[in-house]
């Protein structure tokens, strides 16, 4: 982030600190509990948002050496993801085409062929088929015919996005609206992958993403954990497009207004949210990176998929540093999996209760009203009129 860019934003932090006040939006924002419990709305946005707009893979730090692949199915399609000899990111449907068993497992390196478990039908790392057995049994199989098929797949900024149905090349400038040189200027290809952990929870897929685009409930929710690090009901709210940029000033902000704004370093001294619509997370932690992905689970509206990864600025080569990371995670996942979610869970079961028609929204929630918003008007979907803030 430029340095102009953080002194502006420390200087609506203190401003709002001495308004004692947070970014605010426009009017209250009534959202739909359908949003959250609909059958019909959970198809729409299976083929809208995990179908046909391309979704943040992982990032660049996952697999960055040519012959490393990840595979991926949180979207309900497999999905394989290669590095090519050339260092390019190549993705394809994760189904052989011979009898549609997946040809790869989870994640690895080092890789030049993949095998299918079950007739051994071999891809390299462009998917072109490779080998059949018995040749004479496929005659008019080949190459040209029998190779895995593509997905569009693109890399930029040290982040890797697929759409996972095929169709025309990725515009990764066009996804982030704006924010692009903001987060190349994080380096985020230089990190290093360290954990991974996929979270099964009975509640909507939006409430992962609902729980970051808000402070108010720190004080409160988090009062055993994080809430003595951030500034009590602080955050500066921006959108990109439909992405978004939320800043959670530290407690420690506040030294800076002694200090010339030449020496002023907001990524010291804030955590800071990137909402990449329509379902992840990037969150810089001050010294390392937090990636949050969303997904339905089984097609339900009340079932989800949370997958946190954590990625440090370089590989722990010593116990110290494997412990200091342990830690992080351990904190990411008391704070978010234990505190955050239980609540989120209460909340889908009282969405089914026939209690209220609307959530609320407030005007110092503007992150949720803007996603909703944009969310709603991705899927043509019909909106309550603005309530006056």
């Amino acid at each position: 982030m430029q340095h102009t860019t953080q002194v502006e934003l420390i200087k609506r932090v203190f401003e709002l600190f001495d308004r004692k006040s947070t970014s605010m939006g426009d009017n209250i924002y009534r959202n739909p509990i359908s949003d959250y419990t609909c059958m019909d709305q959970a198809r729409l946005e299976q083929q809208q948002f995990f179908r046909e707009t391309p979704l943040v893979m992982c990032l660049s730090s996952r697999m960055p050496n040519p012959g490393d692949y990840v595979t991926d199915e949180l979207s309900g399609v497999p999905v394989l993801v290669t590095r090519n000899a050339e260092g390019k990111v190549r993705a394809f449907l994760n189904v052989c085409r011979h009898r549609g068993a997946p040809v790869a497992q989870g994640c690895g390196s080092g890789k030049k062929m993949f095998v299918c478990p079950y007739h051994a039908w071999t891809y390299d790392l462009e998917g072109r088929l490779r080998s059949r057995g018995p040749a004479d049994a496929f005659p008019d199989v080949s190459a040209d015919n029998g190779s895995l098929v593509p997905l569009p797949a693109t890399e930029k900024h040290g982040i890797i996005w697929v759409k996972t149905s095929p169709g025309p090349d990725i515009d990764a400038d066009d996804l982030l609206q704006g924010l692009g040189p903001e987060l190349a200027s994080y380096k985020l290809e230089t990190s290093s992958h360290y954990q991974t952990s996929n979270l099964h929870k009975p509640m909507n897929w939006k409430l992962v993403i609902d729980t970051f685009l808000e402070t108010w409930h720190i004080g409160t929710l988090h009062r055993n954990t994080v809430a003595s690090i951030f500034q009590p009901n602080i955050n500066v709210f921006d959108a990109f497009g439909l992405n978004g940029r939320f800043i959670l000033p530290r407690r420690s902000i506040l030294e800076l207004r002694d200090k010339p704004e030449s020496e002023w370093d907001l990524l010291k001294h804030s955590a800071i949210i990137y909402l990449i619509f329509p379902n992840t997370l990037i969150v810089w932690q001050g010294d390392h990176v937090e990636t949050w992905r969303s997904f339905p689970e089984d097609l339900s509206p009340d079932k989800c998929i949370a997958e946190a990864a954590l990625y440090s600025p370089e590989p722990p080569t010593t116990e110290k540093a494997r412990k200091y990371w342990d830690k992080n995670m351990e904190l990411l996942l008391a704070t978010v999996e234990h505190e955050d979610f239980p609540v989120c869970i209460d909340m889908q079961r009282g969405f089914r209760s026939n209690a209220q028609s609307f959530i609320t929204f407030g005007r110092n929630e503007p992150g949720l009203t803007h996603y909703h918003h944009g969310m709603r008007s991705r899927l043509g979907l019909k909106e309550a009129p603005a309530i006056p803030g």
